[in-house]
């Protein structure tokens, strides 16, 4: 049984729609065949105020008395052990859980998965992965790096490559998953240094079976034709930020165009359900949390306006990633592709 270790307070909500959040996932799993334990961190007082009497038994409570504000400063976290965060990352770093979801500051999270749980052998730094929507029905591209390093060097980039091909086999169950590196134009020789010489790179690896298909641009991240689309942290979080953006701006003009006429009324209704699954698709909720990829365990790190259902998607992809072989594949792709990664 899969051991998922919550931080149970380091939502921008407080702890109430992460309790509940578990709650949902408790409930899933009497009924979808999978099953899970979850241990929630943080001030069992909060927690049992949100917590359904009926779950008491069926959830442990690590009591931690201190909350790691989004103000604070990452590298606080590691001197601040009484953390609900820290706590957390503590007992997958002592094997005591598998994977630990966290929807507090997502710095300090990163900080101390990377340092208390360590790196997969090979990996300078770990990067991490969000799921975007495509335009082709039940299709996502995975983007990485989205913000884990924001001064990455072309190895870095590199074995991003590498550990977004692994996730795309392993979770996304594709056989072959193409991957292009982010650039402002499809051209070999486009780019910046960085993007230059990661491509050199990553080219190379054609010759081992590698399905790099070059440079693609911002716009083929939502076309559904590449699988893994590897970028800069820098970059990759100000192209999630926009599109966070640029979904919610889309449904608010839907709304008011609605609103406009009679007749847009009436078109309105008439792709509703065409709209509603637009608003899926680009919901956060519907992902509920980026796995940290390259370090030795599971790390989902949510965002801090989490709701029940964000919180409840984050357990589902925690217990499927802690199920997989995706850090075993990402090893093993590393020494295939004979990369000696510096430590």
């Amino acid at each position: 049984m899969v051991r998922i270790a919550i931080d149970a307070m380091g939502g921008d909500f407080g702890c109430k729609p992460i309790v509940e959040g578990c709650s949902l996932a408790i409930d899933l799993a009497k009924s979808g065949g999978f099953e899970f334990e979850p241990i929630l961190v943080g001030e069992s007082t909060q927690i049992l105020t949100h917590l359904r009497s009926d779950l008491h038994k069926k959830v442990k409570i690590i009591e931690a008395a201190d909350t790691i504000a989004m103000s604070d400063h990452a590298t606080d976290a590691l001197k601040r052990r009484e953390s609900s965060i820290y706590k957390a990352v503590e007992l997958v770093a002592k094997k005591e859980a598998d994977a630990v979801v966290s929807a507090g500051h997502s710095g300090a999270t990163m900080s101390l998965a990377t340092l208390k749980i360590g790196r997969l052998k090979g990996i300078s730094r770990p990067a991490l992965a969000t799921l975007m929507p495509t335009a082709i029905e039940g299709k996502k591209s995975l983007v990485l790096d989205v913000g884990a390093n924001v001064d990455s060097e072309p190895k870095h980039l590199f074995q991003s490559a590498i550990m977004g091909k692994a996730y795309a086999s392993q979770l996304l169950k594709l056989e072959n998953p193409r991957v292009g590196l982010l650039a402002n134009g499809e051209e070999e020789g486009k780019g910046d240094k960085l993007v230059k010489e990661s491509f050199l790179m990553i080219k190379e690896l054609r010759e081992e079976g590698f399905n790099f298909v070059g440079n693609v641009e911002g716009c083929d991240v939502f076309k559904g034709e590449v699988d893994v689309i590897v970028c800069d942290g820098f970059v990759g979080n100000v192209l999630l930020k926009t599109s966070e953006g640029i979904s919610e701006a889309i449904v608010k003009v839907l709304k008011r165009a609605a609103k406009q006429s009679f007749l847009t009324t009436v078109g309105a209704l008439l792709f509703r359900p065409a709209f509603k699954t637009l608003k899926q698709m680009m919901d956060y909720d519907e992902y509920g949390g980026a796995p940290l990829l390259g370090i030795n365990g599971t790390a989902i790190i949510s965002h801090g306006k989490s709701t029940p259902k964000a919180v409840l998607n984050a357990i589902l992809q925690a217990v499927r990633f802690a199920e997989s072989n995706v850090n075993s594949e990402i090893v093993r792709y590393l020494d295939r592709y004979a990369l000696k990664g510096e430590n």
